[in-house]
């Protein structure tokens, strides 16, 4: 999952919230230990969910069409994929007011952690907001910028115009694929975080 779905999976908790969009750029667990509880725990989630849906039949199905092309890049893809899925989804978002409100908030939340963010992170934050990010996951120009973005952080990636042709010829069966998904997943999510709430 990206960042639209880890922000959505946190639930409004800010803690959880900050640690699940971090979590990409903190390795090991050694950095866990310098950070709020509730931070460290979104990042434990983070990689829970990573984990999760990574492993869930409906992603293994989807990453077939991607795989002979893109290989060990075909979960990144997805990835990204399912962030577009998620934002037109509408019993997360019933119209895109709704989704507006979300990023913004988000965006805001963020901002209020923002001495506990990494260098990485910060480097990158700003443009997340500028051009918005999240709330652009939901029309298909948003959908090719991300995955041009994955390009451009990839560095031995294949050209990304082949996945998102993928995308488009596949869309019906990628949505079947998200909506298999994403149910198992909040409750997963729901189970982990009173886990670790515990």
């Amino acid at each position: 999952m990206n960042y639209l779905a880890h922000a959505f999976l946190s639930f409004g908790d800010t803690g959880l919230l900050t640690g699940n969009m971090i979590a990409d750029v903190v390795k090991g667990s050694k950095p866990l230990e310098l950070l709020p509880k509730d931070i460290a725990d979104g990042i434990r989630l983070h990689r829970k969910i990573d984990a999760y849906s990574d492993s869930h039949p409906a992603v293994s199905r989807a990453r077939v069409w991607f795989r002979e092309p893109y290989r060990l890049y075909s979960g990144a893809i997805l990835d990204t994929l399912w962030d577009h899925f998620l934002a037109n989804d509408p019993a997360a978002f019933p119209g895109e007011s709704d989704l507006k409100a979300f990023t913004l908030d988000t965006y805001a939340r963020l901002d209020s952690t923002a001495e506990w963010h990494p260098e990485s992170f910060r480097g990158f934050f700003p443009h997340m907001k500028a051009h918005d990010w999240l709330f652009n996951y939901r029309n298909l120009q948003g959908a090719r910028k991300a995955l041009g973005g994955l390009e451009h952080r990839a560095r031995h990636i294949p050209p990304i115009q082949e996945a998102y042709e993928i995308f488009i010829g596949r869309y019906y069966q990628l949505s079947q694929c998200y909506f298999e998904l994403i149910d198992d997943l909040r409750l997963y999510v729901k189970t982990e975080t009173i886990a670790l709430r515990a």
